[in-house]
């Protein structure tokens, strides 16, 4: 069968069951005699036993066999959960992941797993070979075979087109010379008149002759019982067929993967393949993000000729084609809309990562530590999603290292023995806010003074004038660490610079609020999209930007002897706040324009800071289409891309994260 058709879909699937897997351990493990867990996880590892055998991973089959085995004891009540046992099966799953990489990147799933297999067999409460052995009349010894999920399926589909499905034992003489040979001339037979679906011992061993006198397969056919025994009885060295009528409930429905792969099959299977078809009721389908992203880049043109079409009636003031334009404008809103809530997918599919992870590096470090997670239903636009992960991995595992206490150290201090991470998410406007907070040590100031002082960031005297929020900022500079010492789960000397440039590169933000032995905690703002999205434009000398809105708290005017001098740096008054000038024409090195002495200023902020920005001229309010630099200006740290605007022209995007 020809599986390279159906690889992308056993991958996604594949990868679905393993992060089941992953879950209901970390449940498992809390719960060891739940039994509905127990069930999930034996459910997950018998389907991914059947999908690998159905697309020939063999590695990959025998170690979900294997768990399968170890797993049914436990349902039986044969064997109990234990640390070690849950220790091995983590390992069971983060090997399958790593057989999922190789497959996709290689097409194999070379990795070994004798190892585990052998761990398995160990914590088994039996030390003979799980499978069922039977004997038959003759004394002949063979494997019972065992029908999966899938080849169920397989049978259930076939059925509903009058085919029907078969056991068949044959029995070959015991003075056979070339068994093999015997065995591919039944094959070939019964390939004539029907479809086998598996054997016993698998196809591989019986071409080797590694099976005594006898093996099973099942088999789909239109057949009845008595022409194939009698077809098989007439070759040569076959001493008994042993035919037996499989009967398998039609109501019962199989998974979607296996359906498609058994309606390949052979020619024979269209017709399964059409009531496949016919009979799902499956509300959702898998869309490759390329066609997404395409999708989304025609919206893209469409909006910029569609702010083209606004500035020609503007000249024309024609009313018919005003209308014209209106409705148009409100068609390609909907659709814009419609675009961005099918790339939008929940945190929760990196959400999902995290609570095995918390549970290694706690057991790693002797802590005791609980991940609350909420809100990962909160959706964000897929790009967003591939690329947070990162940032959120460092952040959890910093408060795992540095912030959550030891369990003595906790009681010392009146805390419960165990920490307690959360993990939160939450729509804010058009933003998504992310937190990772933690009830432990807390960021000592005074440490990071020491250190900016240590590091010749600042002088003695200079530290002792900034404020919490710019002492914490501290945190964020390129090879800046507290960390009394080097270890492999953070501070490694790559420091928070590194989260800190991945969120701005998605036009995010990130800022830190902590209180000494009570917690931490990292607040990220993120845009919902990195495609589209509302902006103000301004003149500023005589070309024209675009600030993003959700960059922007307000717009006010003030005047220039409002403006003072403190330590070289011009600041004015806001709101009783002291915040920064920011002369966007000094910046942006463009052409000065006289403003009598009035100016009018753009309060951006950035997270919990604000900052005034002085601009020639506000233009309007208006939805761009965001585009990349290029390679060759990725550097320019004060503008995020460029846009094209209604004329035809091209306006450059601030990035208001980097100008304060």
């Amino acid at each position: 069968m020809e599986n390279n058709q159906y690889i992308d879909i056993f991958i996604e699937e594949s990868q679905e069951h393993i992060e089941n897997l992953n879950s209901n351990l970390l449940l498992l493990e809390n719960d060891p005699k739940n039994k509905q867990i127990i069930d999930e996880i034996f459910r997950s590892a018998h389907t991914l036993k059947g999908m690998a055998a159905t697309m020939g991973f063999e590695n990959m089959n025998k170690l979900a066999h294997k768990m399968e085995d170890v797993l049914q004891e436990v349902k039986n009540s044969e064997l109990n959960i234990s640390h070690p046992i849950m220790d091995i099966l983590f390992k069971c799953v983060d090997t399958l992941s790593e057989m999922l990489d190789s497959i996709s990147q290689t097409g194999e799933d070379n990795v070994p797993v004798d190892e585990l297999i052998f761990l398995l067999s160990g914590v088994s409460s039996k030390s003979k070979n799980k499978e069922a052995v039977v004997e038959k009349e003759d004394n002949v010894l063979s494997t019972d075979t065992l029908l999966n999920v899938y080849e169920e399926d397989i049978i259930r589909e076939a059925a509903k087109d009058n085919y029907k499905a078969y056991k068949i034992t044959v029995h070959i003489d015991k003075g056979c010379v070339m068994k093999s040979a015997r065995a591919f001339i039944i094959f070939n037979n019964l390939d004539e008149i029907g479809d086998i679906i598996n054997s016993s011992p698998s196809v591989e061993d019986i071409e080797d002759e590694k099976f005594e006198d006898s093996f099973t397969v099942h088999i789909i056919t239109k057949e009845d019982k008595e022409s194939i025994e009698e077809r098989l009885l007439s070759i040569a060295e076959v001493n008994k067929v042993e035919v037996e009528l499989i009967n398998i409930d039609l109501n019962k429905e199989g998974e979607r993967f296996v359906k498609e792969v058994s309606s390949s099959q052979s020619q024979s299977f269209e017709n399964i393949k059409k009531s496949q078809s016919s009979n799902k009721t499956s509300k959702s389908v898998r869309v490759d993000i390329d066609r997404l992203d395409n999708l989304m880049n025609l919206v893209s043109e469409l909006i910029i000729i569609k702010t083209r079409l606004e500035g020609l009636e503007a000249d024309n003031r024609n009313s018919e084609t005003a209308s014209a334009i209106e409705y148009l404008e409100r068609i390609t809103t909907n659709l814009h809309d419609a675009v961005m809530k099918v790339r939008m997918v929940p945190v929760e599919r990196v959400f999902n990562r995290f609570p095995r992870m918390v549970r290694d590096l706690s057991y790693e470090l002797g802590k005791k530590i609980i991940l609350n997670m909420y809100g990962q239903d909160t959706e964000v636009d897929r790009t967003v999603i591939d690329e947070i992960g990162d940032p959120l991995v460092h952040l959890i595992r910093n408060s795992i290292d540095h912030g959550i206490e030891m369990p003595q150290e906790r009681l010392q201090k009146g805390k419960p023995e165990q920490g307690t991470i959360n993990l939160r998410a939450y729509h804010e406007g058009n933003n998504v806010i992310i937190e990772v907070s933690d009830d432990g040590r807390g960021i000592d100031i005074e440490k990071v003074k020491a250190k900016a002082v240590e590091k010749g960031i600042y002088t003695a005297e200079q530290v002792n004038e900034l404020s919490k929020d710019k002492i914490l900022d501290l945190l964020f500079r390129p090879g800046f660490s507290t960390a009394d010492k080097v270890t492999d789960i953070s501070g490694r000397g790559v420091g928070l610079d590194v989260v800190k440039n991945k969120i701005e590169s998605l036009n995010g933000s990130i800022e830190i609020l902590s209180e000494i032995n009570k917690g931490t905690k990292f607040i990220i703002k993120l845009p919902l999209t990195l495609a589209i999205i509302q902006a103000l434009l301004v003149k500023v000398g005589d070309e024209k930007f675009a600030i993003p809105l959700n960059s922007i708290s307000e717009i006010v005017h003030k005047k220039e002897e409002e403006i003072h001098n403190v330590q070289g740096k011009e600041v004015v008054l806001f709101r009783g706040k002291v915040i920064p000038i920011i002369r966007l024409n000094e910046v942006l090195e463009t052409k000065k324009i006289s403003n009598n002495g009035n100016l009018v200023c753009v309060i951006i902020k950035k997270g919990e800071n604000l900052a005034c920005c002085t601009v020639d001229e506000l233009i309007g309010q208006q939805e761009i289409v965001i585009k990349p630099l290029g390679k060759y200006l990725s550097n320019i740290k004060v503008i995020a891309g460029a846009t094209i605007l209604g004329d035809g022209q091209v306006a450059l995007i601030v990035d208001a994260n980097n100008l304060f």
